[in-house]
C-alpha cells in the first residue's frame, strides 16, 4: 500500500471515530444548556469582539500519563528498557493540559495503530479561569 493510500485510510478511520464521537456528543449537548455566550467588545450587547484574532495562536497540548520525582543519580542510570514508576494507576483518566493548565481528562484510544485521547471530563470555563488566576 502506498504512503498516500495509508494516509488516506488513516484519515478515514479518524474521521469515522470523530463522527461517532460527535453523534454521541450531540445527544449529550441537547440535554445540557449552552455554556458559552457571545463575546462583546465593550460590554454593550450586539457589539461583536473579533475573537478570530486569537483562534490561530498555537498552544502546546500535553497528555500526561502521570508524574514522579526521582534523584538525578537515578536519571543518569536510565537505559533502554528501564521502567519508571509513575503516580497514576492503570485505567485512571489522563490529564490534558494546554500550556500547562489542566483543561480536561480522558482515556487513551487507538485508531489504526495511532494513539489518541477521548475526553471524558472537561474542566468548566469558570474553573479554568479560577485556576489560571492563581
Amino acid at each position: 500500500m502506498s504512503a498516500e493510500l495509508e494516509t488516506e485510510a488513516a484519515s478515514d478511520d479518524w474521521a469515522a471515530a470523530l463522527q461517532e464521537q460527535s453523534a454521541a456528543g450531540a445527544v449529550q449537548a441537547a440535554a445540557q444548556p449552552a455554556v458559552f455566550t457571545r463575546l462583546t467588545g465593550d460590554g454593550a450587547p450586539g457589539t461583536p469582539r473579533d475573537i478570530d484574532l486569537v483562534l490561530d495562536i498555537p498552544v502546546s497540548l500535553t497528555v500526561e500519563l502521570g508524574r514522579t520525582k526521582i534523584p538525578i543519580k537515578n536519571i543518569l542510570q536510565l537505559a533502554q528498557g528501564s521502567v519508571i514508576e509513575l503516580d497514576a494507576m492503570a485505567g485512571e483518566p489522563m490529564d490534558v493540559l494546554v500550556n500547562g493548565c489542566l483543561i480536561a481528562q480522558g482515556e487513551v484510544v487507538v485508531v489504526n495503530e495511532k494513539f489518541g485521547i477521548r475526553l471524558t471530563d472537561v474542566v468548566t470555563p469558570s474553573e479554568r479561569i479560577r485556576r489560571a488566576t492563581r
